[in-house]
């Protein structure tokens, strides 16, 4: 059974670098993002146990977001300084570790991450997404499950804790971040209307294009003209939050699990200070990379 593991790869760059905060090369270059990195990954590896594995990363923001609104991800600060140059230093990681690594100008990660995932899960593979994104909610089925870092249990997220987590099932989880906004994307939902209310609404249309051709059965009259004012707005994030096809193929022996260049591993380590990752890559029988 071919399992693949997909990771977001720049939403777990940050999560390293705000995870540990001074950790730095001989030289003094920073490297405690590229420590956390490796540590995350070895960490979902044992979990998942994948035979395919790829990190993906933000090739740039999709221009038909931007179009449908222009605030789209606006908020978000710059990257921080010590952050961006350890970028590359993950990437050679990868390369050396005989990880698959993929970015694409002007595709975002997420979308990439989809068109990969459903084009395995038609292969009749396992997929395992490695992101506390919401939108990804989406894609679960009984092929496809989630490992969120925020969730300590280590659980692969599937229906039942898409269900518990929403209220909806997650064939409906786009429909429902489209009515109530996303704060992450800077996607403005309905006013008023919250995670409660929007599951309660779905649960009764069972989609927004039944809840907007159905408007004068909303008992509230204040949430029936909210969503009459924001219709319009609605049917764009729905656009906005779904996750349309990229190009993208599948290529099996490009992603399969395999054995690292350990000379140049073993460089990368000693360059970045990293003492007990180069004493477990040179143990008999060590891994690649182990934690400090």
């Amino acid at each position: 059974m071919s399992r693949l593991l997909i990771v977001d790869g720049h939403a777990y760059a940050y999560r390293a670098f705000h995870a540990i905060r001074e950790l730095r090369a001989p030289d003094g270059r920073p490297t405690n993002a590229i420590y956390g990195f490796v540590k995350m990954l070895e960490k979902m590896q044992a979990v998942v146990r994948p035979t395919h594995l790829i990190v993906v990363w933000d090739g740039g923001l999709n221009a038909e977001r931007l179009a449908a609104l222009p605030d789209y991800k606006a908020q978000r600060p710059e990257m921080p300084a010590d952050l961006r140059p350890q970028l590359d230093g993950m990437v050679d990681y990868l390369a050396a570790a005989g990880i698959a690594s993929q970015r694409a100008d002007g595709v975002e990660a997420d979308d990439y991450i989809a068109s990969l995932t459903r084009l395995a899960a038609a292969e009749s593979w396992d997929v395992v997404i490695a992101s506390s994104d919401k939108d990804f909610m989406q894609l679960v089925s009984a092929r496809v499950g989630l490992l969120n870092p925020n969730d300590k249990t280590g659980t692969v997220w599937g229906r039942e804790q898409v269900l518990a987590k929403t209220g909806v099932e997650p064939g409906q989880v786009a429909d429902w971040l489209a009515l109530m906004g996303d704060a992450v994307d800077n996607i403005p939902g309905v006013p008023g209307v919250g995670p409660k209310t929007a599951t309660e609404l779905l649960k009764q249309f069972g989609a927004v294009e039944n809840l907007l051709a159905r408007l004068d059965e909303v008992k509230s009259e204040k949430l029936r003209q909210s969503l009459r004012d924001a219709a319009a707005a609605v049917v764009r994030n729905q656009k906005l939050v779904r996750l349309p096809e990229v190009p993208c193929e599948l290529v099996p022996e490009k992603l399969v699990v395999r054995s690292g260049d350990r000379a140049a591993l073993r460089r990368l380590l000693a360059g970045w200070g990293f003492k007990g990752m180069l004493a477990a890559l040179d143990a008999p029988g060590g891994k690649q990379a182990e934690l400090i």
